[in-house]
């Protein structure tokens, strides 16, 4: 008896080759033809339109698995950071190899020799193919390549327009300043001018012209919280010594005391001890305000020396003069 390892069917039939023309395998067969079909129809649709698309991944690192090859392809091809929609896979079915490992397939497992066109591409078709993506790669980089120019003026006409409004804010007003002293500083003395008159003059920081302040006259000023007037001290701004290096006057008198004293600490101390006692114990509810004369006496007695305790009660009493003759 002849026996059969099918590879498709992952078995061994006693029966030889007859296993072949099996309902089970010819099933088996036409399944698997069927998911390798759906893969090759959509890499011939996608020869009449050569795309590109940005690479990716998740999306464009599949393989397909070739029934004919025995291995798994890339379905997609690759340029640089550009994905060939099923370039891969097309380059595959346009090879030699697997127009080989398909005829032998085909023979061994039997089947439909019209189908075995399906399965594989022509070279001529791969051919022109191959050339419409190239032109295609080219025409997206050129796009990209214009892109990139136009961003770039872009960017270098915000550069302008931004040197431009900093240029106009640095500018010095044209307008010819004054002196706001006495009459005998006037413009029209020139170099000549007695310096004794301009005396007067602004420091350097008032002279410096600032950029435009129209916009303060629009109604866009700042809130104005009031002055802040300290009393009789002055403040940095005023050439006075700032708080961290003042020293402190010695005529106010003791230091102003903060917080609670010692005393009171130890108190309150005391007292968070007392709360974790039990509430229950012998004398925590004992009035410690009420007044006893001489003559208290607890009930079990006073402290005793020798003897029995109970004979303190009556050792009390005699030195008080009270005690009770026996019956």
């Amino acid at each position: 008896m002849a026996v059969y390892h099918c590879s498709l069917c992952r078995r061994t039939s006693f029966t030889g080759r007859r296993h072949l023309y099996s309902a089970a395998h010819r099933r088996r067969l036409q399944e698997a033809l069927g998911r390798l079909e759906e893969e090759v129809a959509a890499a011939r649709a996608a020869m009449d339109g050569a795309a590109v698309r940005r690479y990716d991944p998740a999306e464009h690192e599949r393989r397909v698995w070739c029934l004919c090859c025995g291995r798994g392809v890339r379905r997609d091809g690759r340029s640089g950071a550009l994905a060939l929609p099923h370039a891969g896979l097309l380059q595959h079915l346009a090879g030699a190899e697997h127009r080989r490992e398909t005829a032998r397939f085909w023979r061994e497992n039997r089947a439909d020799a019209a189908l075995r066109e399906r399965f594989v591409v022509a070279a001529e078709e791969y051919a022109r193919f191959a050339a419409a993506l190239e032109k295609a790669v080219g025409a997206h980089e050129e796009r990209e390549e214009e892109n990139i120019r136009q961003m770039a003026a872009r960017i270098r006409e915000a550069e302008r327009r931004q040197r431009d409004t900093v240029r106009a804010a640095l500018e010095p007003s044209t307008e010819t300043e004054r002196c706001a002293a006495p009459p005998g500083c006037s413009s029209a003395a020139g170099p000549a001018r007695d310096a004794s008159g301009c005396a007067e003059l602004p420091g350097p920081s008032m002279m410096r012209t600032g950029p435009n302040l129209s916009w303060m006259e629009s109604g866009q000023a700042l809130t104005f919280i009031g002055h802040q007037e300290t009393e009789g001290r002055g403040n940095v701004h005023t050439g006075a010594k700032p708080p961290w290096l003042t020293e402190e006057d010695e005529e106010d008198g003791s230091k102003q005391q903060i917080g609670p004293s010692y005393e009171e600490f130890l108190k309150q101390k005391e007292k968070q001890k007392l709360k974790k006692l039990p509430a229950e114990r012998v004398g925590a509810n004992f009035d410690h305000t009420s007044q006893t004369g001489d003559s208290w006496l607890p009930s079990f007695g006073r402290v005793w020396n020798h003897g029995r305790r109970w004979q303190s009660r009556h050792q009390f009493r005699a030195e008080s003069g009270g005690k009770k003759k026996k019956r």
